[in-house]
């Protein structure tokens, strides 16, 4: 699909993380829940299908927190395909299967046995015992190798670092791993050239498969929203990789890191630990760095959501030492040079602000500078002692809307512990008589609204409870767990959807 500025017309879309999706293998794939998933978009009249960030993952498993922000999750590679391919038999699969009822995602089994599966196709690719000694195949991989070599060779190397040094943050690898001393690196890729050819081609099938998934969505007429976080994994090989352009000491560790000041819910504020970036060092390089990751999400994605947009105009700094958020102070972004430079290397991207929370007037007049929409979440609208900028008599049609995002509770949940007055509130904006028809009713409004896009997490259209909730900020472990059961996806619901998409004329695309 060819890319442009976000359009205003009416869109709709539906939020679900890939992990989420319904598969053999206890998480989520690009095998056929997600072609399924596709085909239920399509019969429902939706036009764009919103994932999270699709790194490896690491302590956590958050997807925001990724060993980099190029590399793609193996989790998500489908072994069924593999099969297909000829890289691994159904035998070997069948004995990774998850039974059925098995729900939520167990990432610890996940992680103990999905590179057995993924090393044995490896180990057939090398030795070329396959159909056809798989010609076709190496050279699709030759040129990914060639023509991602600009991260791929690091990551691979950092990867069969943590590898060595049993997963630990590189942070505790002995120095001169730490700091790539040259001599240290010669010898790792020369003991260690499997390790690193593992990686690479988990990268290559990640690639192969991801790439047919998008395109079966776009000939389906589904646009992919992508997402990618502002900051970086402090244990990643972005960071290795390219130390002078984050704030950090001799050594490598972090000077100062990213976080929110305190606020009404948060007495302490959020440390989130991130390492800050060094602007100064960015614009030198005409944000090099920026634009090379850009335009690999946007190999991924049709449109692209930037997350804590307001970071660009100015960024909380933390001093690294500190255990809590209480005392750090603000510091300027780049502004409006960063995307005026986007603009002119990349062309006029379709990005969505993610500018949620307190914004200064200095980050509203940047959103509006760049034209890009901002979001509105119907959750955060309801407080009865305020005319809230996320209630939709308020909205211009330069904005996209949610119901909830990954973030939030359910919207049956997040309804049930609201305070009474708040549900009044929301009961009577709404026009809703009875209770147990928020989820649809919130859906009806931001439908309604003149938002150009409405999207709504999967667990809504589903009137789904607290227990399909996605994650709880701040809070480790628990989270980015949830799994949608096919079953849900009926033609009933389908039909649903698409009554409403077309009532509330969103089929746009």
């Amino acid at each position: 699909m060819e890319r442009g500025p976000l359009e205003l017309k009416r869109q709709a879309g539906i939020l679900l993380p890939v992990f989420s999706l319904p598969g053999r293998y206890g998480i989520g794939s690009f095998g056929k829940g997600a072609y399924d998933f596709v085909d239920f978009l399509k019969s429902a009249g939706v036009g764009f299908w919103q994932i999270l960030p699709m790194g490896p993952t690491s302590y956590g498993d958050s997807p925001y927190q990724s060993f980099s922000t190029f590399a793609g999750n193996p989790y998500f590679i489908d072994p069924d395909r593999l099969v297909e391919e000829g890289l691994l038999t159904a035998d070997e699969t069948a004995d990774f299967a998850v039974p059925a009822e098995t729900a939520d995602i167990d990432y610890s089994a996940v992680y103990r046995t999905r590179y057995i599966l993924l090393r044995k196709a490896y180990d057939r690719f090398m030795k070329n015992d396959g159909k056809s000694g798989f010609s076709g195949l190496r050279v699709e991989f030759s040129e990914f190798v060639e023509k991602n070599a600009f991260w791929l060779e690091d990551f691979a190397l950092f990867m069969t670092c943590k590898a060595i040094n049993g997963g630990k943050s590189f942070l505790e690898w002995e120095l001169p791993l730490r700091m790539r001393d040259a001599e240290a690196m010669d010898q790792i890729i020369s003991e260690h050239e499997d390790e690193a050819g593992f990686q690479k081609f988990l990268q290559f099938l990640f690639s192969v498969q991801f790439t047919a998934l998008k395109k079966y969505a776009n000939e389906a007429g589904i646009g992919l929203i992508g997402d990618i976080p502002i900051y970086v994994a402090p244990d990643s090989s972005d960071v290795w990789a390219n130390p002078e352009l984050y704030q950090l000491g001799a050594d490598c560790r972090p000077v100062a890191v990213a976080g929110c000041p305190p606020d009404a819910f948060s007495a302490t504020g959020q440390l989130w630990g991130n390492p800050l970036y060094k602007w100064g060092e960015h614009k030198k390089s005409g944000y090099e760095w920026w634009l090379k990751r850009l335009s690999h999400a946007f190999s991924q994605c049709d449109v692209l959501r930037i997350d804590h947009f307001r970071g660009f105009e100015s960024y909380y700094s933390i001093p690294a030492k500190n255990k809590t958020a209480e005392f750090g102070h603000w510091e300027k972004g780049p502004g409006l040079d960063f995307f005026e430079t986007v603009r002119n290397k990349l062309g006029d991207v379709p990005v969505i602000a993610e500018d949620l929370g307190f914004l200064t007037t200095e980050v509203v007049e940047l959103v509006e500078k760049t034209g890009y929409p901002g979001m509105k979440v119907l959750q955060f609208a309801f407080d009865s002692r305020e005319d809230s900028d996320y209630l939709p008599h308020n909205y211009t049609k330069r904005c996209v809307v949610y119901t909830g995002t990954h973030d939030n509770d359910t919207t049956r949940s997040w309804f049930s512990t609201i305070p009474e007055n708040d549900r009044r509130f929301a009961m009577d904006y709404l026009g809703l008589d009875d209770e147990e028809d928020i989820s649809r009713e919130l859906i009806r409004a931001a439908y309604a609204s003149v938002s150009c896009l409405a999207v709504i997490p999967m667990q809504d259209w589903l009137d789904l409870g607290g227990e399909a909730r996605i994650n709880h900020p701040s809070t480790l472990g628990g989270n980015w767990c949830w799994r949608l059961d096919g079953s849900m996806l009926t033609d009933e619901l389908a039909e649903e959807i698409k009554h409403m998409t077309a009532l509330y004329a969103r089929g746009g695309r």
